[in-house]
């Protein structure tokens, strides 16, 4: 067992921001820990790494008890924090050899193990720039460089592409999944696409505690479509929308498109583009919409509590 968590509670004064997480992770792969902001990932997270002594309840990383055995626990751990943990007046060779000489790595191999972080993580050619001159993208690879210096069973990132732009975040995904070919990635994150398009598994922590716990098809079954964004080149009153056979509301949200709501139809799509063809609606553009974050966690912590 990769990592496994019992009862993992912890409370900041008389409020627990934790209740009885319990995780078990065996495999190889990216884990998605999902919550909305303040939920308890950090905290969690920061417990599994050993940087936050919980309340009560024990974390087991390969084994080893991360109260009892703190050394070894932390041998197989790689952790990125939110906000990457570099230090930016150093060069990145500098950085990263101060890091694999913190994890203990012989001095015989320390050098090895630097070119190996910044060639799987794509950094090779900043070796010598200073951090602080590198983008935000690139700091982020340091900092996963430094994740995975010693070669950890288990890497665990907290937001690992918040604040990236586009381009970045694409390269981001990318080394993600390169990483968690050869070990375990949980990975945390308020958003839900990321998680949708990286991860296996699912574990989603609301108000402290874990309300899902599955595989990514099981929670895909929580993100039916509930809506369709229909762009027009001639826009009917909504009364004419909520004509069409299980549409239930409809609303514009610009002069040209609309959400509309419908029942569950499966044909929803095919009978508002049949039914524009007939009343010459003129539709150029249709796009189901997956349930929203809120939802999901309304319909989970509902049947929590039930």
């Amino acid at each position: 067992m990769i990592l496994k968590t019992e009862n993992l509670s912890h409370r900041y004064g008389a409020n627990w921001a934790i209740r009885d997480i319990n995780i078990e992770i065996a495999d190889n792969g990216i884990i998605g820990l999902l919550g909305s902001n303040g939920a308890g990932k950090s905290t969690t997270m920061n417990i599994i790494c050993g940087a936050l002594n919980q309340t009560e309840g024990n974390v087991f990383i390969n084994g080893a008890d991360i109260r009892k055995q703190p050394e070894l626990a932390k041998q197989s751990i790689g952790f990125l924090p939110q906000n990457p943990p570099v230090y930016l007046d150093l060069t990145v060779d500098e950085y990263l050899t101060y890091t694999a000489e913190l994890r203990k790595i012989e001095s015989r191999k320390v050098k090895a193990a630097v070119a190996e972080a910044k060639e799987k993580t794509g950094i090779t050619h900043f070796s010598k720039r200073v951090i602080r001159n590198l983008s935000g993208g690139y700091r982020q690879r340091v900092g996963i460089s430094q994740a995975i210096i010693h070669k950890p069973k288990l890497v665990v990132m907290d937001e690992p592409t918040n604040g990236l732009d586009p381009n970045q975040l694409i390269e981001a995904r990318k080394l993600i999944r390169e990483i968690a070919r050869e070990r375990t990635v949980l990975l945390s994150s308020h958003i839900l696409s990321e998680i949708h398009l990286l991860c296996r598994e699912v574990i989603m922590i609301e108000s402290g505690r874990i309300i899902f716990s599955d595989s990514m098809d099981a929670f895909n079954n929580y993100m039916q479509p509930q809506s369709v964004l229909v762009r027009f080149a001639n826009p009917p009153p909504v009364i004419e929308l909520q004509q069409v056979q299980g549409i239930t509301r409809a609303e514009y949200l610009t002069d040209k498109q609309a959400r509309i709501f419908f029942d569950g139809e499966e044909d929803i799509t095919e009978r508002i583009i049949v039914a524009g063809v007939q009343r010459d609606w003129r539709i150029r553009e249709v796009n189901l919409e997956k349930g929203q974050l809120d939802d999901i966690f309304k319909q989970l912590s509902t049947q929590t509590i039930q």
